[in-house]
């Protein structure tokens, strides 16, 4: 099995055409490992933009890419050739986080109208990999953890290094991949990047159900029970979508007392995953606290 870890660097650029920022491709880097995760050969192209004559300044310190190097780039298209001659066809393709995709498929769209694609038939999240990693020997990541932090919890010096260039960013992955290696969990993140629901996936922006009768809806699901009497309540006022939430008020005639039951439907890809709360409202004289009911569960 051959292995590739690509990196892309990039300028937002104002597209006229479409009227919006891009983030233009100015550069591919890469490195090839082989089955024991050595580095056996690397890869590196600068691109001259479609867009701009010249970087931002904050890209130009970022990179370490004049507008010399840029400028003196090849062609899009070029760069996309070179690069899948370079790479093959077989052979699992990684990146740090999916960032670099929607660079990918929004540059070969806009530049290439698909006619060129990048090989990339495997795929995994190096970046999704690692943290899981690190996760595992005690690391408490709860945000999307950056190249360098990775490095550092790993024990890699970034020293020598050129950070932010895409052919050095894609060598110091190789030698934390190299380090944290699993191979379970590892070939368990592989995804065929060749199936159609790949990119939809990828694409696919989760989002919350705001009206109560979507059909999806369980209807069940808007039965709340008192928490103390166990009683069904009974809705006061009409549901409403606030903060992801939706909520309505409710009463318990025997306890006397009134509730704000909570629901939460959010839509992923592949599932919807429903959340309910009930709690007491309390009122400015202090109505007692009659505790709080948390209920979870995904669909």
């Amino acid at each position: 099995m051959k292995y590739i870890i690509l990196d892309l660097e990039w300028n937002s650029a104002y597209y006229k055409p479409q009227g919006r920022f891009i983030n233009e491709i100015i550069q591919i880097g890469a490195v090839e490992l082989n089955e024991n995760f050595e580095i056996i050969d690397t890869f590196q192209v600068y691109i001259k933009s479609q867009i701009v004559k010249k970087l931002s300044n904050r890209v130009i310190s970022l990179t370490g890419i004049t507008n010399e190097r840029m400028n003196s780039g090849v062609g899009f298209r070029e760069a996309v050739m070179r690069y899948n001659k370079w790479a093959g066809n077989d052979a699992v393709t990684m990146t740090w986080s999916t960032s670099d995709l929607y660079a990918i498929v929004e540059n070969t769209r806009l530049f290439l109208d698909n006619s060129v694609k990048f090989n990339i038939s495997k795929y995994l999240d190096l970046q999704s990999y690692i943290q899981g990693e690190l996760k595992i020997s005690g690391y408490a990541i709860t945000n999307q953890i950056s190249l360098i932090n990775a490095a550092q919890l790993l024990g890699i010096s970034t020293d020598g290094f050129e950070l932010h260039n895409a052919k050095d960013d894609s060598y110091l992955c190789g030698l934390m991949l190299k380090k944290t290696y699993n191979s379970e969990r590892f070939n368990k993140l592989i995804k065929n990047a060749e199936e159609k629901s790949f990119y939809e996936r990828l694409f696919f922006r989760a989002y919350y159900i705001s009206k109560i009768n979507d059909e999806r809806i369980n209807k069940e699901l808007l039965k709340f029970s008192c928490p103390q009497c166990k009683r069904t309540l009974k809705r006061d006022n009409k549901w409403k979508f606030k903060n992801n939430w939706l909520r309505c008020e409710c009463f318990c005639k025997k306890c006397n007392t009134r509730y704000r039951a909570m629901l939460s439907f959010k839509q992923t890809y592949d599932k919807l995953i429903t959340k309910r709360r009930i709690l007491p409202i309390i009122s400015e004289n202090g109505v007692k606290n009659v505790g709080l009911q948390q209920l979870s569960e995904k669909m």
